[in-house]
């Protein structure tokens, strides 16, 4: 072994005995770990005027499980997303504005604002150069970083100010699926050899519709464009206490610069455990489409899905991905509504089968850890279930799942940085560990 290696080797050995900290200690001193409270629930560290995540009742009993409920400034998502499907319109832009603004927009002022995103969507070209340019195979590290060069191309970087915030914020939400269709065609380009296309946004194309032909040309449907919109919707925001917004959040609340905000969002979007973990269910329901003969099989799927809890197969987490969630109990609002419309474009796509294995799966799944674990957890499909499904079949492929998600979530990003820095009384937020170390007594170099 190198010496440059033995060192790092023996300082990894050393760190082994100074990160334990025993578990049993974070009760004692009653610490909350992760900021969740003894019953799971998020601590209450901050106040919103933006989004509203509901999943159970406080009683004098204790948590009651309810049926999940999502409010954009007020408005329950299903009554968004519902008048959005019904008109069968694209209403990203709608949500955005509301999100942004406060207010749901006139027809007037929602086609303003169309058209304000879609003059922004073009790259500088030096950014799309450098998109062409980057190294690396991750999408998220490409969007972080075309991000961090947005401040330079600013003429007002630093400004916290409202316009400038406002400003900043319509730029990224227009900008965002341009950035991420490139650097998949880039990325394709590179690994696979195929043709770089770079296509610039139509001006009659909401920004489902363009990210799609950005992504692909004109090869998609009516109803592809759609599914993927209220995809966007539905991810568009989730409260301030999600772990990439609270993120967004904390940076704000130092007073740095928007890009460096959104950079760090990123960043945490990127994690298995929050964005990514759309991947992990589609991975999942792969190795159970191979594993389980028939599909209708109730009996087979149950005695898996057993195996699956026990940590017998797959990848031995005893997990079920796209099971359960950590505020919603009894239904997943965004699972029911994807549903919807997983339902009508699988049947164009002609896998009505695996729509239905999908939606057996979610039934029998919730049955079996209720009878391996016992049912004081409540527990409910996620919209995790079913968005990897609903990508496949649009056609979007696995290394731009999350990046989708960060395009959706810029705007819950922006809104809530927004009001971070405007709010009355902010301050940084700046919560407390305690120190659990022993005290020391110095000993001096020469005599260690």
């Amino acid at each position: 072994m190198k010496k440059k290696e033995y060192i790092v080797y023996k300082l990894s050995d050393e760190m082994k005995s100074c990160i334990k900290i025993d578990a049993d200690l974070f009760k004692k001193l009653d610490v909350k770990r992760g900021l969740r409270n003894e019953d799971g629930t998020g601590v209450l560290v901050g106040l919103t005027n933006i989004g509203n995540v509901v999943g159970y009742e406080r009683t004098a009993e204790g948590l009651k499980p309810i049926d999940g409920q999502l409010y954009y400034r007020g408005y329950e998502i299903q009554d968004l997303a519902h008048a959005i499907m019904n008109e069968k319109r694209f209403g990203f832009e709608e949500i955005a504005y509301l999100l942004l603004s406060g207010k749901l927009p006139d027809p007037e002022e929602l086609q303003d604002f169309r058209a304000l995103l879609i003059d922004n969507m073009p790259l500088v070209q030096k950014t799309i150069l450098h998109i062409i340019e980057l190294e690396g195979t991750n999408i998220m590290n490409i969007l972080a970083r075309s991000v961090l060069e947005m401040y330079t191309f600013d003429s007002d970087p630093d400004s916290t100010e409202r316009d400038n915030l406002m400003r900043q914020s319509i730029e990224l939400v227009s900008k965002f699926p341009t950035i991420i269709a490139y650097a998949y065609n880039m990325l394709r380009h590179k690994s696979l050899g195929r043709s770089l296309h770079i296509r610039h946004a139509q001006a009659n194309y909401s920004i489902a519709e363009n990210f799609l032909y950005m992504l692909k040309g004109k090869g998609f449907t009516n109803l592809e464009a759609r599914t993927l919109d209220l995809l966007l919707i539905l991810h568009a925001e989730h409260g301030g206490g999600n772990n990439s917004t609270f993120t967004v959040r904390v940076t704000s609340s130092t007073g740095t610069d928007t890009y460096s905000s959104i950079a760090a969002g990123i960043g945490s979007l990127k994690g298995p455990k929050h964005g990514g973990a759309n991947i992990k269910v589609t991975d999942m329901v792969e190795h159970l489409k191979k594993n389980i003969c028939n599909w209708e099989d109730e009996v087979e799927i149950k005695r898996y899905l057993t195996r699956l809890l026990r940590k017998e197969v797959y990848d031995r987490a005893g997990l079920i991905y796209g099971i359960g969630h950590a505020v919603y109990t009894l239904s997943d609002p965004r699972a029911l509504l994807l549903k919807e419309m997983a339902r009508e474009l699988a049947h164009e796509k002609g896998r009505d089968r695996e729509f239905a294995f999908l939606e057996r799966l979610e039934r029998l799944a919730i049955e079996t850890f209720y009878e391996v674990r016992g049912d004081k957890k409540k527990l409910c499909a996620n919209i995790d279930l079913y968005s990897g499904f609903v990508y496949d079949m649009i056609g979007i492929p696995q290394e731009i799942y999350t990046p989708l998600f960060a395009m959706a979530r810029i705007v819950g990003w922006c809104a809530h940085r927004n009001e971070e820095l405007n709010f009355e009384g902010k301050r940084i937020i700046r919560p407390a560990y305690r120190c659990v170390v022993d005290e020391m007594d110095y000993v001096p170099l020469e005599e260690r």
